[in-house]
């Protein structure tokens, strides 16, 4: 996945680039139509003085003025077009003069071979060094014609200030590439901590600190960001406040519900009576499960800096948990099977025990009659591993994406006798975060659930 960072660095470089490349095809664009000419111009005027001069003093040597010239930097060739060359100054790279050329020269026209050179992009005829790429004019000299065929000699004019030059503007795109890294790290590393700071109090942490004393966009962000972390914190507070007094007052009044309904089934009813107390007693019951539930999670929130660690036999506690809920199979007729090898755990055992006791409930609650149900413990390493597993009605992908989620319920039209709170299996995934696990889930439907919980050995 590509980071802001690297979105914006490989932007800006892009942008760098294709601004050098568009800007290196104007410029050659501009040399082609406008520079060119002139210099092809200045060029012939160059070559009209040099054979001006020659005309005018006939007297002296041909080849020590040429050679002369050549010297001030430029490349020159001279024919009288029956073989008789002479070349001055640099070696042209290419001899690629026409006959026509030459004769065209000899005829008295001039050659404007710089202005006429071809029109390439990304090739200037001010680099070419090529013979055609000249400028030629005719002459005469001592009683003979001939053509001269002049053009700037490229390696005397790229002086060490060229080179200088050049390698500023290497220097200047290296250093604006290592700025433009530097540069947009600035830039995103407060959205990086907003980012790091949204998963915090997506764990449900809301103690975090940004700093708020950027006068820009991302300073305005970050204050609306803690100013939305505090409104959270203080919703999120009055929620668990709220659940823990509800909590507390709905268990009282029924227990002292339960107590009545106890005293009126000792005296004689009639059957149908004594079905609607049984009734209302399972109600009451449900309420009560759900409200110690409610408790149980509200404590699990507000104890995540206060869990108990000991060390303790796991084993045992497992076994336990399978001992208390034994009528239960039995009731359903269910057969239980487990593997538990002895195993000491440093963990929380009172919660814990709370994951046990709703796993085990929750695959007695959703299994089949007369079904089967397995618990298995493991070691692996540093950690231990207990799968609980059933073959009741299972769940398809889109419930096990939200069965941790609170008061979310399997769909119940497929057993109508199923009642539950929703609250079990998020108070499983509580604790077991709570301990630094993980909690698995893989199930078919029709076919039956596996829940395997993974818990470190020593505590970190």
């Amino acid at each position: 996945m590509k980071t802001l960072y690297s979105k914006i660095a490989l932007t800006t470089i892009c942008i760098m680039l294709l601004s050098s490349v568009i800007s290196f095809i104007l410029s050659n664009a501009y040399y082609q139509q406008t520079l060119k000419p002139k210099n092809d111009a200045k060029v012939t005027e160059m070559a009209k003085a040099t054979i001006t001069f020659m005309e005018e003093n006939p007297q002296i040597n041909k080849e020590l003025y040429l050679t002369h010239i050549s010297s001030f930097g430029y490349q020159i060739f001279v024919t009288d077009g029956l073989g008789e060359e002479s070349f001055y100054g640099a070696e042209y790279r290419e001899h690629n003069l026409s006959s026509a050329a030459v004769q065209q020269v000899l005829n008295g026209r001039i050659y404007h071979g710089i202005n006429l050179f071809p029109h390439a992009t990304f090739v200037t005829g001010f680099f070419a060094n090529e013979l055609k790429n000249t400028v030629g004019v005719p002459f005469t000299y001592q009683g003979r014609e001939y053509a001269l065929f002049l053009r700037p000699d490229i390696s005397l004019l790229f002086s060490e200030m060229h080179i200088m030059f050049a390698w500023l503007l290497i220097g200047i795109l290296l250093l604006s590439i290592l700025f433009v890294f530097i540069s947009t790290k600035y830039i995103v590393k407060p959205i990086r901590k907003l980012n790091e700071a949204t998963t915090v109090i997506a764990n449900g942490e809301y103690s975090i600190e940004l700093p708020t004393n950027r006068k820009d966009e991302i300073g305005s962000l970050t204050q609306s960001f803690m100013k939305m972390t505090k409104k959270l914190e203080a919703a999120n507070e009055m929620r668990k406040e709220f659940i823990t007094n509800i909590s507390h007052d709905i268990q009282s009044p029924l227990s002292n519900i339960k107590g009545y309904l106890h005293l009126f089934k000792e005296k004689k009813r009639t059957d149908e009576e004594m079905n609607q107390m049984t009734m209302m007693e399972e109600e009451v019951t449900r309420l009560s499960v759900l409200t110690n539930q409610l408790l149980l999670l509200s404590s699990i929130d507000y104890r995540k800096d206060m869990v108990n660690i000991v060390l303790f036999n796991m084993s045992e506690q497992l076994k336990l948990v399978i001992k208390q809920y034994q009528w239960h199979l039995e009731d359903k007729g269910m057969m239980l099977s487990y593997s538990l090898p002895e195993c000491m755990i440093e963990g929380d055992p009172s919660l814990l025990y709370s994951v046990w006791e709703n796993l085990l409930t929750n695959s007695i609650k959703y299994g089949k009659e007369n079904g089967d149900i397995s618990i298995i413990l493991i070691e692996e390493g540093g950690w231990i591993k207990v799968q609980f597993q059933d073959n009741g009605i299972g769940m398809n992908q889109e419930e096990m994406k939200k069965v941790f989620n609170r008061f979310y319920r399997s769909d119940l039209s497929r057993n109508r006798s199923i009642a539950g709170s929703g609250l079990g299996l998020s108070i499983v995934y509580s604790i077991v975060d709570l301990h630094q696990g993980e909690v698995r889930v893989e199930s078919e439907e029709g076919e039956g659930t596996i829940f395997t919980i993974m818990l470190p050995k020593q505590s970190n």
